[in-house]
């Protein structure tokens, strides 16, 4: 016959009376915690730029226009996932996370999304490309200062706002018709790049679907066709720019800058 280890089996019930010890305490600090109110809410709203697209005060009105009351009320009544579900569904918020503490306050962090292009379409319509590539509608509270993209797009925000741009290039349907993967690749390359970043401030697509570029500098036009050999046509581009047009008479002495032709540029002067 075996014999019982008795050591083994006192080590094992003093783990299962710790053990249960431990969950009946944290079972009474939960309930302790549970019947805590909230007394305060504390936003912070954190900008990955100078854009201002949210306040304090319209996260507030944003709760209470869903009717979800924080302020006085005992924390095991307060939903945080469901606050944070709210807070993401919000069309200039790119991630939120709410958490409470032994003082009674709701804190609430949010990251805004970030408008990479504004996208002007040939009926009027006006919204951004933000730098995740999802679509992003204008805010009644601040401009971005971004590149603008106008011309002949036709694509209205209800049609692609369910897709971001990077699901939208896995659709080989889409990809064909939509120009707003254009747009976006050649805005983010732009935006990455310090000096392009400060020379271009406009795409425009015309007729032929091709892109051209305009600069903040200079009458000039850059002729730069679709979206292939981006860096390479930048590169061209830069290069161009500090060898080419190194005097302060040469910005005005060209109407057109091409670059659709691979190891060339080639200009049109006035």
């Amino acid at each position: 016959m075996k014999k019982l280890n008795y050591k083994k089996i006192l080590v094992t019930v003093l783990w299962i009376i710790a053990i249960a010890g431990l969950f009946s305490s944290w079972a009474f600090v939960s309930k302790k915690e549970g019947n805590i109110l909230a007394r305060s809410l504390n936003i912070k709203i954190c900008n990955n730029d100078e854009n201002l697209f949210l306040t304090e005060n319209e996260i507030i009105d944003y709760f209470s226009d869903r009717n979800e009351v924080i302020l006085l009320k005992e924390y095991k009544n307060i939903d945080l996932p469901l606050l944070e579900k709210i807070l993401n569904a919000h069309p200039a918020i790119e991630s939120a996370h709410v958490a409470k503490d032994l003082k009674g306050e709701i804190k609430v962090e949010i990251i805004q999304r970030t408008p990479l292009v504004r996208v002007i379409n040939m009926n009027g319509e006006s919204y951004y490309i933000d730098t995740q590539s999802k679509l992003m509608a204008l805010s009644d509270n601040f401009s971005a200062r971004v590149i603008i993209a106008n011309g002949y797009i036709y694509e209205p925000m209800s049609r692609r706002n369910q897709y971001s741009i990077n699901q939208l290039k896995k659709s080989k349907a889409l990809c064909e018709i939509s120009l707003l993967d254009n747009i976006y690749d050649v805005a983010n390359f732009i935006n990455r790049d310090s000096v392009l970043s400060n020379l271009i401030h406009q795409i425009y697509i015309n007729k032929e679907r091709e892109i051209e570029l305009f600069p903040a500098i200079g009458n000039h036009k850059i002729i730069f066709g679709n979206t292939e050999n981006i860096a390479e046509k930048f590169n061209k581009l830069k290069l161009f720019y500090t060898e080419g047009l190194n005097k302060s008479d040469n910005w005005t002495k060209y109407l057109n800058i091409n670059l659709k032709y691979k190891n060339l540029v080639v200009c049109t002067k006035k």
